[in-house]
């Protein structure tokens, strides 16, 4: 029996709103497949499962919140018999609807009907007939095991519409999302203030050679697949922290799991506030051309709340760019268990030292925020001239390296 839980869709979750189920019991999954839609702090979520497999049950309806871990449904693995579920079942049905006992509800509706079916209504179905004032236990349930859900009420509700009239103005649920996402965001960034011994190292790296190339090769381009400079700041990190791979992982049980890939954090800010980091995958083993689409799908979606689970539990690193907000520097927090946050100010013209002369070129102000746990000031300063030196040669990151180089010291 395979248990699928509730995942962690990132550091400031801690609980979630089941939604909506793709699936029912029966129906054969596939590893990666969107099975349910779950709620978070600040966005609705796809969740994917993560095994072959055929659904037995689901446990948790439509509209109840619970903890991240909850077993929301269990599998039959491949090959497995589901006789062992059916046998513990049969007893049960047995019992409950022997003929004797159905007519005695008849005669005494009142008394009988409450104690048969409170047990088969939703916490989050009871909650919303209490504010609509219905009566959950006289309600016929869609369920498993034909419990009471949220959609059965609210289907109730539907049937007397002047009591639904009375609910609250929609202008509220988006605010309260706003609220409740600072709350999250507020937590997990102060747990990792707490936990975590953050040192941060910052590198002022010109930008004229990566400038001159992208602009030469974005002519030859329709205006829809040119390149932005953001392209080149995340390969060029993905590749960096191949030389530095304990700046690419998670602080866990104690100790530091460097990750074997690098999937990078991408933070959106969204519309109405807040901010999401959904993972960007493998991103050291894809030409610039398709960081450019992976990115602009990525940022799209993450806007229109149509992300996935993988993407949100994912990141191995997280970058941020605020310089399109006019900032010249970010000094971020790390979110915990990431070991590392990378941020970028804005691009800008600044006095510079170049063939023994003063010149005006472009430059950005590269920053790191690093766990002292998993690497030193040594190490994080490594990355940044191993970042440095990438932008000085633009060309070598229009290529896909599938082939990560091995670890080693730099000789700078």
């Amino acid at each position: 029996m395979i248990r699928f839980e509730l995942p962690s869709l990132g550091a400031d979750m801690d609980e979630g709103t089941l939604l909506e189920w793709h699936v029912k019991p029966g129906d054969a999954v596939k590893r990666g497949q969107v099975v349910a839609l779950v709620d978070t702090s600040k966005a609705a979520v796809d969740v994917e499962i993560w095994h072959d497999g055929v659904v037995a049950e689901l446990l948790v309806q439509p509209g109840e919140k619970v903890p991240v871990g909850t077993l929301l449904a269990t599998l039959l693995a491949p090959g497995e018999s589901p006789a062992a579920p059916t046998a513990k079942a049969a007893p049960m049905q047995v019992v409950a609807p022997p003929a004797p006992c159905e007519p005695r509800p008849a005669k005494e509706a009142p008394a009988a009907l409450p104690p048969a079916s409170r047990h088969a209504v939703s916490p989050a179905a009871r909650r919303r007939a209490d504010e609509l004032g219905i009566d959950p236990d006289r309600l016929q349930g869609s369920g498993v095991h034909a419990s009471v859900t949220l959609a059965d009420v609210e289907a109730a509700a539907a049937r007397v519409a002047p009591a639904v009239s009375a609910t609250a103005p929609p202008e509220s649920g988006a605010a309260d999302r706003g609220v409740e996402m600072r709350k999250a965001i507020a937590a997990a960034m102060s747990r990792s203030k707490r936990e975590i011994p953050h040192y941060y190292l910052s590198e002022t790296i010109p930008m004229a050679r990566a400038l001159a190339w992208l602009q030469q090769r974005n002519q030859a381009l329709p205006v829809t697949e040119r390149l932005l400079p953001a392209v080149l700041m995340l390969k060029a990190v993905a590749l960096a922290l191949r030389r530095t791979p304990e700046l690419n992982g998670f602080h866990r049980e104690g100790r530091f799991q460097p990750a074997a890939a690098v999937h990078i954090g991408v933070a959106i800010s969204l519309r109405n506030g807040g901010l999401v980091a959904p993972a960007l995958h493998d991103v050291g083993d894809k030409t610039l051309a398709a960081l450019m689409r992976d990115l602009a799908d990525l940022v799209k979606r993450a806007r229109a709340g149509s992300l996935r689970s993988s993407e949100m539990s994912d990141p191995t690193v997280t970058i941020t760019n605020l310089g399109d907000q006019g900032v010249e520097a970010v000094f971020g927090v790390i979110y915990p268990p990431q070991v590392a946050l990378v941020g970028f100010g804005r691009l800008a013209e600044r006095p510079w030292v170049q063939d023994g002369a003063v010149q005006a070129l472009p430059v950005v102000c590269a920053t790191l925020a690093a766990d002292h746990r998993a690497s030193d000031g040594h190490r994080g300063a490594l990355f940044l001239a191993e970042l440095r030196e990438l932008l000085q040669q633009p060309q070598g990151l229009d290529a896909p390296t599938p082939d990560a180089p091995a670890p080693q010291a730099s000789t700078r």
